[in-house]
């Protein structure tokens, strides 16, 4: 995970926890991306949490981890292997018997010998994989670890480990030595090597060099038994203490070792299940911080494609030198959808995976931080638009410059006019600070300012819209229009069978059953989406543009998507695995 340290696993935010990474976290979707990552397996998923929540900020650190995936998605057989045998060693060495009185003396040296003699076999595994396999990777950190590998799990290593383990298990009986102390008390007990002329079957012992002093316990003499035992024990504590730091050593080694590929395994796991729907994937080219670097082909949002198990549709983005984006157009046209996946590619990106676009290349932010309207406070312990400001006041007191700000329809709780207002201070106060801005309105007030200062750092989007109201998902650069066609979705609930906006539109996202494989938000997604053309009058929910997408039909999503994987630089890989 790193060139020159380990990786350390971080706790995540708790479900409900309020805070600016918990909004990331909702705003985003990243757990539809950690899930996909994990695939079933809780560790994984802590791994990928920990992973992306603790982003790298270094061009360096990146590209290290990108070569680390490029050798996965190349060689993902071994890849499993690797995990799947740091997984069993984990797992057998919970399964040894431990018991209260298994930390100290003779128990625990007879628990770590077992210990170590499993790990022996486990090491094994490992240094014939890496015989077999080590000079198929490529990267700098798979080198390294198999090169490490090679120098220490050598065969005179092996031989050591085991002649001390055959030692330690005491066939011959063991050989003590002590001192009497103050009041003829032992002390300064230690376990001695027997010398040779003492070793050997009893019946080779028939001369010795110097006179021994033997006597027996009885059978019956419990006593006696406990004494000699804690005699035993008192001798055996340093070794079996040593020992047992030993084996805890090497379960470490597992442990880091599950750890560090467990992110990368969740990798593998997103990238095939991405190739299965043909979507594309590129590694990203990191620009530094001070740079106003963004530019992308066939962006699009990964956990939509993951939920609705299809391929959606992307967008290009031609941001270089911009510290704002403001983005306008139709209602349901695509603009959160987008939103996310740009705020999704950053996150990819500096945990070191590919990201979900065609291509790409980003500034290397300092932070990511979102700032999404919410529901009305349950609690009425304040009004929407406090709520609004508290969050904002929370990402103000944490953000610094060259950082990444990403809003989706901010301060609309009030009127236009005061929602322009403070929208405007917040973007000037964040500009000034070298922060760039994404800003998602219907506010025009808002947007018509910033095009009249006709300023060359400010990028205006707006989501398409065609003759009869259809919705395309793509984003042109276009300059603020006054509408924001709510018109279309009020003949499309009130009037599905005529007007602007309503058959022809209803049509364009036919209802359809979810494919093999659809998760229930993407189920939910697409009964929303039939409950919108069906005239239901409830306001569909933020995600219904996203079923929208999914729903869209392969001609109507244009020859580029078609094109974006065959274009891919890991795509075509993946085929021939």
């Amino acid at each position: 995970m790193y060139a020159d340290r380990d990786f350390r696993l971080t706790k995540a935010p708790e479900p409900g926890q309020k805070g600016v990474v918990p909004d990331l976290i909702q705003d985003l979707e990243l757990d539809t991306l950690w899930d996909g990552m994990a695939r079933g397996d809780e560790f994984l998923r802590q791994v990928a949490q920990s992973a992306l929540l603790s982003s790298l900020t270094s061009i360096e650190e990146i590209r290290f981890r990108q070569q680390v995936v490029t050798d996965c998605i190349a060689q993902p057989a071994i890849v499993r292997e690797i995990y799947d045998l740091a997984v069993e060693a984990i797992t057998a060495e919970h399964k040894v018997f431990r018991s209260i009185f298994s930390e100290r003396g003779e128990a625990l040296m007879r628990r770590s010998v077992e210990v170590i003699e499993m790990f022996v076999g486990m090491l094994r595994r490992l240094r014939q994989i890496t015989e077999e396999h080590g000079d198929k990777f490529n990267s700098a950190g798979f080198q390294r670890f198999f090169a490490q590998l090679r120098a220490e799990l050598d065969d005179p290593y092996f031989e050591e480990i085991e002649a001390h383990l055959k030692a330690l298990r005491f066939r011959e009986g063991v050989v003590l030595s002590a001192r009497l102390g103050d009041g003829n008390r032992g002390v300064g007990y230690l376990l001695r090597s027997p010398k040779p002329e003492n070793r050997g079957a009893w019946y080779n012992r028939t001369i010795l060099k110097k006179p021994t002093y033997a006597f027996s316990i009885p059978d019956r003499d419990e006593a006696g038994f406990r004494a000699l035992g804690e005699l035993r024990d008192r001798g055996l504590n340093l070794v079996a203490n040593a020992l047992g730091h030993a084996a805890d050593h090497v379960l470490s080694f597992f442990i880091a070792l599950r750890t560090e590929l467990g992110f990368y395994v969740g990798a593998l796991n997103l990238y095939e299940q991405l190739a299965a729907v043909e979507e594309p994937v590129c590694y990203p080219e990191p620009a530094p911080p001070e740079q106003l670097t963004l530019t992308a082909r066939e962006l699009y949002d990964p956990c939509l494609a993951l939920r609705m198990n299809r391929k959606v549709v992307g967008n290009n983005l031609d941001a270089d030198g911009k510290d704002l984006i403001i983005v306008t157009g139709a209602n349901q046209g695509g603009k959160s959808t987008f939103l996310r996946s740009l705020g999704l590619a950053h996150v990819m990106m500096q945990a070191g995976i590919f990201t979900a676009a065609q291509s790409l290349t980003s500034t290397v932010t300092l932070g990511v931080f979102t700032h999404y309207k919410r529901e009305e406070d349950a609690t009425m312990s304040g009004g929407k638009f406090d709520e609004e400001l508290a969050r904002m006041s929370a990402i103000a007191d944490q953000i610094k410059p060259h950082c990444l700000l990403m809003c989706n329809e901010s301060f609309a709780a009030t009127n236009e006019r005061e929602g322009s207002d403070i929208a405007a201070e917040v973007i000037r106060a964040m500009n000034d600070a070298d922060i760039r801005v994404v800003f998602v309105t219907h506010m025009y007030d808002l947007s018509h300012r910033y095009e009249d200062e006709h300023t060359d750092k400010t990028l205006f989007l707006r989501a398409d819209r065609g003759e009869g109201g259809q919705r395309s998902f793509r984003l042109q650069v276009a300059p603020p229009l006054p509408t924001s066609y709510g018109e279309d979705l009020y003949q499309r609930t009130f009037h599905p069978e005529t007007g602007t906006g309503g058959q022809a539109a209803a049509d364009e996202m036919p209802p359809t059953a979810p494919s093999p494989g659809t998760d229930d938000a993407g189920s939910r997604m697409t009964e929303d989406s039939a409950e919108t053309a069906a005239g239901v009058k409830e306001q569909p929910p933020m995600g219904v543009e996203a079923a929208a997408v999914g729903a869209l039909p392969a001609d109507a999503a244009g020859t580029d998507d078609a094109r974006a994987v065959e274009s891919s630089p890991i795509g075509p890989r993946h085929r021939q695995t």
